[in-house]
């Protein structure tokens, strides 16, 4: 499968690269090594020794060289070999190395060509900067489907009318056309619910009126990092005086058919009140984890495998958000492979 390669994946949560230790996670396929040196400093290598091909994370490091627990040898950050236990050093004993950044709580990897990551930003993921740890929460699932599966999810929020109707739901998203901006690598999608019968979850936060005007702004950059912005008020209320919530979704291929679904989330209200935040976070969890998730795998097992435009999909007017993103980033993969340089494993 083709994936968008001259960008920043998210890998791993910066607390899952320990200041010792290893954490080896595949991302578009390849198995890729995540370690950081005596000084913190986060490396990651491809995840297999080009002498037997056995996973170096089933080896050890010292002093910012991983040895591979088969035969010994040891390579550098740079995936360069520099110990060599049975004889002479060659070039060919090397790894592949990969860029890689922090930031947003995060640990990114560049999986394209590495020229090009030092003059790329990391993706505008601003308002988790400096959140306040009592207004901010993370985490990770593993699913088992394609990643664009999980992205649809999100671009067509109709589907919370009827897969979430005690908590997301209430027919206000079905009942409201979504509004499409283009972006340069990414695309927006609006629903804004004017005098609605408010959803069950505003209820849950604290919404009293019968009538409400809500608004959900999600921002897709390519490949498959997604944000949302959502909050409510009592209809005809300013939208100043509203609460919202600040949500990231963010998927990273694992392989054609199982994706790491990362999500984070802050507020712009009530941040100093830990006990709200850890029930505003075991509700997504538990809300994701139960109903989105075996749904979308669901979907997965049912595709059989299969490409989804080769199913022939009967679209519907609530798809045109997805249909898009699936259409700018087919472009953006096709453009990009007409100019890449292979990448040596």
């Amino acid at each position: 499968m083709p994936y968008l390669r001259d960008c920043w994946y998210l890998a791993a949560w910066d607390h899952e690269v320990p200041a010792e230790g290893m954490l080896s996670r595949r991302i578009l396929g390849e198995p890729v090594l995540f370690y950081r040196d005596d000084k913190g400093q986060l490396t990651a290598l491809h995840d297999r020794c080009p002498h037997r091909f056995a996973p170096l994370s089933r080896g050890r490091i010292e002093d910012g060289v991983v040895y591979c627990g088969y035969h010994g040898l040891g390579f550098a950050a740079n995936g360069k070999c520099v110990a060599n236990p049975h004889g002479r050093i060659v070039n060919s004993l090397s790894v592949r190395s990969y860029p890689v950044k922090e930031g947003y709580y995060g640990v990114w990897i560049w999986m394209g060509d590495p020229q090009l990551a030092n003059d790329t930003e990391l993706p505008d993921l601003d308002f988790f900067k400096e959140v306040a740890e009592s207004a901010y929460s993370n985490g990770y699932l593993h699913g088992d489907a394609n990643y664009l599966l999980f992205v649809d999810n999100i671009c067509d929020l109709t589907h919370a009318d009827y897969l979430h109707p005690n908590t997301l739901g209430g027919g206000s998203y079905t009942r409201t056309r979504s509004k499409i901006i283009e972006r340069e690598r990414g695309l927006a999608i609006q629903w804004h619910c004017m005098n609605e019968v408010p959803q069950p979850i505003m209820r849950i936060n604290g919404l009293t009126a019968d009538r409400a005007d809500s608004w959900t702004e999600i921002e897709w950059t390519a490949p498959s990092i997604m944000t949302i912005r959502n909050g409510s008020v009592p209809a005809g209320s300013p939208r100043s005086s509203g609460k919202n919530f600040l949500v990231a979704h963010i998927m990273t291929p694992e392989t054609e058919t199982t994706t790491h679904y990362f999500f984070a989330a802050t507020r712009d209200f009530a941040r100093d009140d830990e006990e709200l935040n850890a029930r505003i976070a075991a509700n997504r969890v538990a809300i994701f984890s139960s109903e989105d998730q075996p749904m979308i795998e669901a979907q997965q097992e049912r595709m059989e495998d299969q490409e989804f435009w080769s199913l022939n999909p009967v679209l519907l007017p609530s798809d045109e958000g997805a249909v898009r993103v699936r259409r700018k980033l087919g472009a953006m993969i096709q453009a990009e492979a007409k100019t890449a340089t292979p990448q040596a494993s």
